[in-house]
């Protein structure tokens, strides 16, 4: 018999999880107050954005699963797409040859804060100035931050010092990284949706507030300000100063949508995630790259299988994913194609990059992929 420290949870009114205990105690506030799944998860995301900075934020993306108990399961698209002016003539003008990992060429169009609105318009039944109230509080007011956030920011600190000032003023108070028990206070996000709740105080009902904040967000004082980021020439890993190439049109023509999620079924279930604009795939055909009969759990059969089919699905991630461009998730998939690809697992951990070709295709890979496979890549 196994014994855990962890106990079993139950609850017969609600149960909420999340990465933080904040965001957690904030979306179980929600759930008592009177509102529903939808409510408190969009309150805890926004608390997250504030207590764990070096993760998420609302500028970031958010591809979220939703499966209502009387309706069909739909993904949420809070991926934002690349700016119009982010082409592959732009960066080789610029004497690029890859795209800088930090900085204003590497932005894409911001998705995460349309996204959790869009579901809270739709799904859920609190107003906005609830449901922001709580992150509000803890970024005006404070919170003690976990280890992570003061470790995140002592990687950036000369970054933060010499380019990204704004932040080194919320990260860096007194030059000082943020630290366990002393509190931390972001009292430039509390003020921005403090100012996104008065303009928007006007609107006739629920739906129409959300749906002026998603405007303000798109094209108001939040689109100036990060167009303007966008705009100032930034230290990036390429070593110089650039620009980005996000505009005000690239943020008022995206929006948040909803799709039908991919899928497969495995055991008995139907398993769902976002698209192949994500990497949710990767986990379908790793079900997929499962043999009907598996070693014992936790054995070192099992878990040199586990490791072998991740490899070789995020190898097919490298070749075929993205939005640009067909994606064959349907051969990806297919109990023939993993079949060939699980033939591929021997009895030693594999060091190469190895994509396949699905329907017969020739992978397709980046310059950084190409000298990852350059060592013995296989159909």
């Amino acid at each position: 018999m196994r014994f855990t420290t962890r106990p079993t949870l139950q609850g017969t009114f609600g149960m909420v999880s999340s990465t933080h205990w904040l965001a957690s105690q904030s979306a179980m506030a929600v759930l008592e107050s009177g509102g529903n799944a939808y409510d408190a998860a969009v309150a805890g995301a926004f608390v997250l954005h504030v207590v764990e900075p070096h993760l998420n934020g609302p500028a970031g993306e958010a591809p979220i699963l939703l499966a209502p108990a009387d309706g069909e399961v739909r993904v949420l698209c809070g991926q934002g797409v690349a700016p119009a002016g982010a082409s592959v003539a732009h960066y080789r003008g610029l004497g690029l040859d890859l795209v800088p990992g930090t900085g204003p060429l590497a932005a894409a169009v911001p998705g995460a804060f349309d996204a959790w609105l869009l579901l809270l318009r739709d799904h859920g039944t609190k107003p906005l100035d609830e449901v922001l109230a709580h992150a509000i509080g803890y970024a005006e007011h404070g919170h003690a931050p976990v280890e992570g956030v003061g470790a995140t920011v002592e990687t950036v600190r000369d970054l933060f010092t010499t380019e990204w000032t704004s932040s080194a003023e919320v990260y860096l108070p007194g030059g000082r990284a943020p630290e366990p028990g002393r509190l931390l206070r972001n009292p430039a996000l509390a003020a921005t949706w403090k100012r996104l709740l008065a303009e928007t105080a006007g609107a006739a009902g629920r739906e129409a507030r959300i749906d002026a904040a998603r405007e303000v967000w798109r094209t108001g004082f939040i689109a100036e300000a990060l167009v303007r980021q966008a705009g100032r020439p930034t230290l990036d890993t390429s070593g110089e100063r650039h620009t980005g190439t996000l505009t005000a049109a690239d943020l008022a023509a995206w929006s948040a949508s909803y799709e039908t999620p991919a899928t497969y079924d495995w055991n008995g279930w139907t398993v769902c995630k976002a698209g192949p604009w994500s990497q949710g795939p990767v986990l379908l055909q790793q079900l997929a790259l499962l043999p009907d009969e598996l070693p014992a759990h936790d054995s070192a059969d099992y878990l040199h299988l586990l490791i072998e089919g991740c490899k070789l699905a995020m190898a097919d991630r490298e070749a075929w994913y993205g939005d640009a461009a067909e994606v064959p998730l349907a051969d990806l998939l297919s109990a023939e194609y993993n079949a060939e690809r699980r033939r591929l697992i021997g009895e030693s951990a594999a060091l190469e990059l190895r994509p396949g070709s699905p329907g017969g295709r020739t992978p397709r890979l980046g310059a950084h992929a190409r000298r990852a496979a350059a060592h013995g890549a296989e159909p």
